[in-house]
């Protein structure tokens, strides 16, 4: 007799309780299902559902429907379609994940408005059992006003992903999926890191001991690697900035981290003055890259003066050229106002949001400066990151001179609402350069002395807390 295809929604969640770890079932009915919560916090939770086929018959399509009490609901959801009716929500496959091979897997995701959790499931129309699948549950997450929020990695609680090893080994190929970025087992993924000054002025801050530190004691996921273009950088020497940049993504790839090539432009802030440039070096970098899970590539630094449609054209010619050559990596496009989604030229995230770049596997860039950009920018930000998937590639705890004094409250406004968001960051800088936004202090990285924290400075303090947690 066949078997009747049968599906699971997987795994467990854990909340934080003075007693432990709890599981909620889900309502008992003819086919298992559990739901895993993976991070929480005082207002919501970002919930997770695998749905498997255990069958030796392909799966075509799926469909699962889940109930929530009232105050509760599910703000956004990725790797699927979501549709509501009143407090039901409905979830079918984004396209690409609608067949499930025999015993294959798909899973989906979603952020979730409240603290109740599902009163009903129904997988295929037909309900769900209450038992849990012996899993190792996730760990639960702190509220993100805690100064050791959620971590950078999410791990799922199924059994498919590794729990332990490098960023690169654990999450291996990033994608786009929805708003977010996930890792290749479809769970959301935070990255948190560093990124250098300009290579011209400080390659004594990028040596193996530096990257030692970077990746092992402060536990960072991400090395971004800016390349100036114009001030002494990659038009001075194309051959030369180009051998820098794949040696220091070879670094960065031998500790196990993501590395970020940003090719820096600033003046002129037109990136279509510096696109044939662009296109001779994405293709040289993305021939030698194609093979590595860890490679990101940010092809505008901070566009300013310019329109979103000029922005969006460039961006539309250099892509094809990282694509031809690396077609499923990750491209980071940057946003109007020096990445500010156009705040600081008047505008907003909405001409993005309407008028998208013309390819898959994209995100799009946000840099702030902590003393300098306050509530009205991170309104923005989390306006914009209900629609389209944000990377924080560049920010600073002091003035957006890179000057300064630590502004610690709106530091870590900005740490606890990129934590809750899941939106990945690059603190500028790994460097000791003379300036407040400088992790080291003057003198460091000539001395070669990065180990413990006696080098470093109030930001860099600050900021290496962070990422530890």
């Amino acid at each position: 007799m066949k078997r009747r295809a049968k599906l699971i929604l997987a795994t467990a969640f854990a909340v934080a309780l003075a007693s432990g770890t709890a599981f909620f079932a889900l309502p008992a009915g003819a086919e298992t299902a559990t739901f895993a919560v993976q991070n929480s916090w005082n207002n919501g939770y970002q919930g997770q559902v695998t749905v498997t086929n255990d069958t030796s018959s392909t799966l075509n399509t799926w469909k699962v429907e889940l109930t929530l009490p009232a105050g509760t609901t599910v703000g956004q959801a990725w790797n699927a379609t979501m549709a509501v009716s009143g407090s039901t929500y409905t979830f079918t496959p984004a396209g690409w994940n609608a067949t499930i091979a025999a015993g294959s897997s798909a899973n989906f995701g979603m952020i979730v408005n409240g603290s109740g959790r599902p009163t009903s499931c129904l997988v295929n129309g037909k309900a769900c059992t209450g038992s849990v699948v012996p899993s190792s549950p996730a760990t639960s997450s702190p509220a993100p006003s805690s100064p050791s929020a959620s971590p950078s990695v999410s791990p799922s609680a199924s059994a498919s992903q590794p729990t332990g090893g490098t960023p690169v080994q654990v999450n291996g190929n990033l994608k786009v999926c929805g708003t977010k970025l996930c890792n290749e087992h479809g769970n959301v993924v935070q990255l948190k890191g560093m990124s250098t000054h300009g290579l011209q002025w400080f390659p004594s801050c990028y040596t193996d001991s530096s990257l030692d530190v970077l990746a092992n004691e402060w536990n960072a996921d991400l090395f971004r690697i800016s390349m100036y273009v114009q001030e002494g950088g990659y038009e001075t020497n194309p051959s030369g900035f180009t051998a820098q940049v794949n040696n220091l993504v070879e670094k960065a790839t031998a500790r196990g981290m993501y590395a970020l090539i940003d090719f820096h432009t600033l003046t002129p802030g037109d990136p279509n003055y510096n696109l044939d440039r662009a296109k001779t070096f994405f293709r040289e970098v993305s021939a030698r890259h194609a093979s590595k899970k860890n490679v990101i590539y940010e092809i505008a630094n901070e566009p300013n003066g310019v329109s979103w449609q000029q922005i969006k054209n460039y961006a539309d010619q250099v892509i094809p050229v990282i694509r031809a050559n690396d077609p499923d990596a990750v491209v980071i496009v940057g946003s109007r106002g020096w990445s500010s989604l156009g705040v600081s030229e008047g505008s907003s995230s909405s001409e993005i949001i309407n008028n998208p770049v013309s390819a898959s596997n994209v995100m799009y860039a946000f840099h702030y400066y902590a003393a300098s950009h306050k509530d009205n920018y991170r309104a923005e930000v989390e306006r914009a990151a209900a629609s389209i998937p944000l990377f924080v590639t560049e920010f600073g705890t002091v003035t957006y001179t890179g000057g300064g004094a630590v502004d610690v409250a709106s530091s870590n406004a900005w740490f606890d609402l990129l934590d809750r968001l899941k939106i990945g960051y690059a603190n500028w800088t790994y460097s000791d350069a003379g300036e407040g936004s400088a992790a080291f202090k003057p003198g460091t990285c000539n001395a070669g002395a990065f180990s413990g924290t006696g080098s470093l400075t109030e930001s860099g303090t600050l900021v290496r807390n962070r990422i530890r947690a």
